[in-house]
């Protein structure tokens, strides 16, 4: 299974200025916050004088992960529910709602595909997220809401299941389909290779995301200055330049 990892090293002090080791925080993140957190955590590590290291795969994995005992400081989903559940099951403190972004059906720039209908047509291949993780969910949800004979059309069209939107995005530029369903953030990243369509507002999932910090973390006063750094702070604004809405 495909994972995005980045380790920032900052703030770390030569030999003669005889300061400790920077302090680690690990941070396991949804993949379509990838481009927005490479871009804030160097600037949190400076400020807190740490070690940053950045975990990408699907909100669904990551959870899995913190299940099974992964060393995690910070967990932030694409989805609230899987905070939730981890918060219930006592591994992760009362989650927040830090971002929002918009569902959209992306297809390749030069497609003729323009709306949602047009992937009832036969021989129109479609790929989507795995049922477990987010983006799979919202899809499905959005589906539903469809005349039956249209979501079954859909589904009909659906060549892969991925793990998490960054392997819908790579199928999409490397041709491997026609159309997909992912966040207007991912189709913005994509630097031109994808159209975004929007769709019908009774279509829209609400898309919000969740995040908390592991109730076994290592570092939790430093996970949780990250955490509030999601709402009002550098990665808050890191957040709105790439394009993810406010908390609702």
């Amino acid at each position: 299974m495909k994972r995005v990892w980045l380790v920032v090293l900052l703030s770390i002090c030569a030999g003669a200025c005889g300061s400790d080791d920077p302090e680690r925080l690990v941070v396991s993140a949804a993949s379509s916050m990838t481009e927005a957190l490479e871009k804030c955590a160097p600037r949190f590590g400076d400020a807190d004088d740490a070690e940053v290291r950045l975990s990408f795969a699907g909100s669904d994995e990551l959870a899995a992960q913190i299940r099974q005992g992964a060393k995690v400081d910070v967990y932030a989903a694409a989805n609230t529910r899987l905070p939730d559940e981890l918060h219930a099951d006592d591994l992760l403190t009362q989650p927040v709602e830090f971002a929002t972004n918009e569902f959209v059906l992306a297809v390749p720039k030069d497609s003729d595909i323009d709306s949602i209908e047009d992937l009832t047509r036969e021989r129109t291949p479609l790929v989507v997220g795995s049922e477990s993780v987010p983006i799979g969910a919202y899809t499905r949800e959005t589906l539903a809401r469809l005349p039956s004979d249209q979501e079954k059309a859909i589904l009909a069209n659906v060549r892969s299941n991925e793990p998490d939107v960054k392997g819908i995005v790579g199928k999409l530029t490397q041709g491997a389909a026609d159309a997909g369903f992912v966040y207007m953030t991912d189709a913005t990243a994509a630097g031109g290779a994808l159209k975004a369509i929007e769709l019908p507002a009774k279509l829209q999932p609400q898309v919000t995301y969740g995040a908390g910090v592991v109730s076994k973390a290592d570092q939790p006063k430093l996970a949780q200055r990250f955490v509030e750094g999601l709402t009002d702070g550098d990665c808050a604004g890191a957040l709105e330049d790439a394009g993810f809405g406010p908390a609702p």
